[in-house]
């Protein structure tokens, strides 16, 4: 199945695994003492966060090391910017509809 960055950022707990390893290169070990959760089940998620492109897998010695591939996720700052400036418009417009309301109850 192949799966998409929005997919993988669906899910909560996948967000806060994708924080841990934002910040520092950690084996599934590490990673899964951060949660009240099942190794195997931890294991899944890194699956998923890896289909999608997110994270990549190195084998140092016995450990499996989860590095996070930070330019997936302009894929979806990409999206959200256009909902932004979608937005920041809207709120814009807002604020002058406002401000010619306060002025006309002045006059």
């Amino acid at each position: 199945m192949r799966r998409d960055v929005f997919q993988a950022i669906a899910d909560p707990t996948r967000r806060e695994i994708i924080g841990l390893i934002a910040h520092k290169t950690l084996n599934l070990n590490a990673i899964a003492e951060n949660f009240e959760m099942s190794r195997p089940a931890i294991s899944q998620h890194i699956k998923i966060l890896t289909e999608c492109g997110l994270v990549e897998m190195k084998q140092q010695g016995r450990d499996r090391y989860c590095y996070i591939q930070f330019q997936k996720l302009a894929e979806v700052a990409q999206w959200i910017e256009q909902y932004r400036s979608f937005w920041t418009g809207k709120l814009d417009a807002l604020a002058l509809h406002l401000s010619k309301d306060q002025q006309t109850e002045q006059e």
